[in-house]
């Protein structure tokens, strides 16, 4: 029997238009191959994506049998500002009056932070159309903003969050994560435990037949021969803490067989290559275009990520870049102090606390001191779980069980 969702999120879209939100794309693609009626509703102010160009305050089109519904919303250029809000506030006024004539009335409703304000309108929904409403949860505010973004508890705009939050705990019919252990986060909002469930990152398929090679210019620049190179790839920015990396990579000056590179762009770029550009065991690469980077990833020996202490990874991660990662089938090591994730479970690498340098140290030495063979098997134990536990196809039929409250929650 054929379901209609809708699937709401400002900030989400086709892969053809940028990479952010391609977790919530891939999955209603999916279910829309399973011959359900899918509708995406988003906006066409995300700074990361190429929407279409707006000429009137709604937009819709057809692609990959999903019907796609842009909202004109407020612009804005920098992400921790006023106008970021107001076009939050924005975009839940058109949606206010969205011309639902157009759309077939929805069974399910999935509303996906950013922004928790559209949970107005998911209620609202559910009481218009009688049908069930989830709470997807992407980022976990206003945790995310008193741990990482500086604001107290106290601040105004983090309280009223938090009562947008907690009101979307209590009342929403199934309570969705990217992250495996947003129970406690729930339990510790509302006081007492709610059932959720868990709807990770997963394998986008066109990774599979990627076959862009890596420019001989490039691996010439930014790779040295005969070394073992400890590698980080990605975006170069504050949530990404490089200091423990780079730090290491002067603690172990000393070791001319190891090789520490950086490969992306970032806020913080050019200011890490000011204070560390001068080591010679450290090379900063330019960022490659997205069907490269597995060309990048398997050149390396040793792949790394980082975050800083927060709560927020009390919760769990599910990030692109393990995805990433796990794909190139290679070992892993994370600087991370948090609620552990697919690394330990596909038993691909390990973690070092987050700040940890010393430790780090001694963790990169010791797959140094590994065979390649030894690597090998330990990286390809993660490809091998990614593609039997994170295909879209998979998470796509979990999602729809749980959608229709055919899942017992965790």
């Amino acid at each position: 029997m054929s379901t209609c969702i809708w699937y709401v999120s400002k900030y989400v879209a086709p892969p053809a238009s940028g990479t952010v939100g391609g977790r919530g794309y891939s999955l209603m693609k999916e279910l829309a191959k399973m011959g359900h009626k899918v509708v995406i509703i988003t906006s066409d102010s995300n700074q990361l994506a190429a929407p279409p160009s707006l000429e009137s305050d709604y937009l819709f089109q057809e692609l990959d049998g999903i019907v796609l519904c842009w909202v004109r919303t407020m612009k804005y250029t920098v992400a921790k500002s006023v106008r970021r809000i107001l076009s939050w506030l924005h975009f839940e006024w058109c949606l206010l009056w969205l011309p639902t004539s157009k759309l077939p009335n929805p069974d399910v409703v999935v509303v996906s932070s950013l922004s928790l304000l559209t949970i107005f309108n998911g209620f609202w929904w559910r009481f218009r159309y009688k049908c069930r409403l989830v709470f997807e949860i992407r980022d976990i505010w206003p945790l995310t903003l008193t741990e990482e973004g500086g604001f107290k508890t106290s601040n105004p705009f983090v309280w009223g969050l938090g009562v947008v939050e907690r009101l979307g705990y209590k009342h929403a019919d199934a309570i969705v994560g990217t992250m495996p252990n947003l129970g406690e986060h729930v339990r510790n909002v509302l006081g007492y435990p709610r059932p959720t469930h868990c709807i990770p990152m997963g394998v986008d398929e066109s990774m599979l037949t990627a076959d862009a090679v890596l420019p001989v210019e490039y691996e010439k620049l930014n790779f040295p021969k005969n070394k073992f190179i400890v590698a980080h790839v990605g975006s170069i920015g504050i949530t990404n803490a490089l200091e423990t990396f780079l730090e290491c990579a002067v603690a172990m000056q000393t070791n001319p067989h190891i090789h520490f590179l950086v490969v992306g762009d970032g806020d913080l770029r050019e200011a890490y290559r000011t204070k560390y550009g001068h080591l010679v065991n450290l090379t900063f690469a330019p960022r490659v275009a997205k069907p490269i980077v597995q060309s990048v990833l398997y050149k390396c020996d040793l792949l790394y990520f980082s975050v800083h202490i927060s709560k927020v990874w009390l919760y769990g991660q599910s990030l692109n870049k393990v995805i990433d990662y796990m794909m190139a089938g290679k070992p892993i090591v994370a600087s991370y102090t948090g609620f552990p994730t697919m690394i330990n479970e596909a038993n691909c690498g390990s973690y070092v606390p987050a700040g940890d340098v010393t430790t780090l140290w001694k963790e990169i030495d010791r797959y140094a001191q590994m065979t390649e063979q030894e690597r090998r098997l330990i990286g390809m134990r993660g490809k091998i779980w990614l593609l039997e536990n994170r295909r879209y196809p998979k998470l796509a039929a979990d999602y729809l069980d749980i959608m229709l409250g055919r899942t017992v929650p965790t």
